[in-house]
């Protein structure tokens, strides 16, 4: 039987958490304080979690007059931790909501107070995207809301969905930044995003942006993605390009990746070599579609089975899932479910896979899975209820099909987030 393996798949899971946790990675970061105010800001799914650290350091850990300190953290709905000084937030993710509107507009608010003696530091995670919503001149909440949908529904990479939130926002591509000026700005981010694309995490609030409204409109069109008017009125407008590079915003702009997903994932394999497995390493910045990324996998983990190796295959990165059906799970359930088809019942081999940040798809709920697993409990159960993987696929609804069988991965908020991590064993 492999359950007894159940125990090692969480504790790779959990060491790459831990690889980025703000408790353990940030105060290595921070900056002296300057001669003015330190006003931080802070966005996504480990802000609360990083606002804490942030004080523990400067008023625990070197004394800082608590009036030098101020600030707004805005996380996800669940996300938040008790701090002293730094207000914090909890707001819709991964659809924005009248929380993270009034957030955003206080942040750049507190943005604009910050002067030539000041620090605003910006401490960013995955999540900050939907945290952050502030529409452009034009367009309603509504809108705003109503185009995240969309892009969540097209099957589009993270990177090109945030290539068009850049370019309907006042926050996003560089504004923060924009709104700070002249204040020395240091953003301290954890990468939920592959390639580590400063741009890209969050949708990039105080860094240069390279793309364009004219790469918007082209992805818009790519994903046959519906838009009402005053969108594509907004898509066309040139006051909402965003900050290139080269914009004088940036002069006093510093940016920094503290945890990246790379990291996380070495983590994970370190355990799996402990454990005396050999490790196939697919890479940290895997993407593609969650199902077809699955029947690949499946195929190693097939071909090794029969080799008789005692295999760990580990990677990264974000996959995605084009909806067709009317089911729910995110693309680490879809990615299971799909192996559960494809695997048919083999013994010797296991698989989780999980967001890091406790949340895989959901309804932004505190107690969304944070992903599933799979092993032989798995294919019993699914002889015993007559549970047909393919036809949960077809509908896009493996947290249904995970709930049956008992395997959806519950972490609750990991307060971090460095992308997914999968690991197939392999045990003949």
């Amino acid at each position: 039987m492999m359950t007894d393996k159940r125990p090692l798949l969480r504790a790779m899971f959990d060491a790459a958490v831990a690889a980025a946790h703000p408790d353990r990675i940030l105060s290595r970061h921070l900056p002296p304080p300057p001669r003015g105010r330190i006003i931080c800001l802070a966005a996504g799914k480990a802000a609360g979690a990083l606002a804490r650290a942030a004080e523990r350091h400067y008023l625990d850990d070197i004394g800082l007059d608590p009036a030098r300190l101020s600030g707004l953290a805005t996380t996800r709905h669940g996300h938040s931790v008790p701090t002293r000084r730094i207000e914090v937030i909890e707001a819709g993710h991964p659809v924005p909501d009248e929380a993270g509107l009034k957030a955003a507009s206080r942040t750049l608010d507190l943005a604009a107070t910050a002067t030539a003696d000041d620090l605003v530091l910006a401490l960013i995670s995955g999540g900050g995207s939907a945290n952050w919503v502030a529409p452009v001149e034009g367009v309603s909440f509504a809108q705003k809301q109503a185009m995240n949908k969309s892009l969540l529904r097209s099957g589009a990479p993270i990177g090109e969905m945030n290539t068009v939130r850049k370019h309907l926002s006042r926050i996003k591509g560089g504004r923060l930044a924009r709104a700070a000026a002249p204040a020395q700005i240091l953003t301290l981010a954890i990468s939920d995003v592959p390639h580590d694309d400063p741009a890209t995490i969050a949708s990039g609030p105080t860094v240069p942006d390279p793309t364009t409204l004219a790469d918007a409109r082209a992805i818009v069109a790519r994903y046959g993605i519906a838009t009402e008017a005053a969108v594509t009125a907004a898509l066309d407008d040139p006051r909402n390009e965003s900050c290139n590079p080269g914009d004088v915003t940036f002069a006093r702009a510093e940016f920094r990746i503290i945890a990246r997903p790379r990291e996380s994932l070495d983590a994970a394999i370190k355990v799996a070599r402990d454990a005396g497995y050999e490790v196939l390493d697919l890479g940290a910045d895997l993407e593609g579609e969650a199902r077809d990324v699955a029947a690949d996998h499946a195929a190693i983990a097939l071909k090794a089975h029969a080799e008789g190796r005692r295999l760990a295959i580990v990677s990264g990165g974000e996959l995605t899932v084009t909806v067709r059906g009317n089911g729910r799970g995110g693309p680490n359930q879809e990615y299971v479910l799909a192996l559960a088809a494809q695997l048919a019942g083999t013994e010797g081999i296991c698989a989780l896979a999980g967001d890091t940040d406790g949340a895989d798809g959901g309804g932004g709920d505190a107690s969304d899975p944070a992903g599933a697993l799979l092993d032989q409990h798995t294919f019993a159960k699914m002889r015993e209820l007559k549970l047909d993987p393919e036809a949960y696929l077809a509908d896009n609804d493996a947290t249904a099909f995970f709930t049956a069988t008992g395997d959806l991965l519950n972490t609750g908020p990991t307060l971090t987030n460095v992308n997914d991590v999968r690991v197939i064993l392999v045990d003949p």
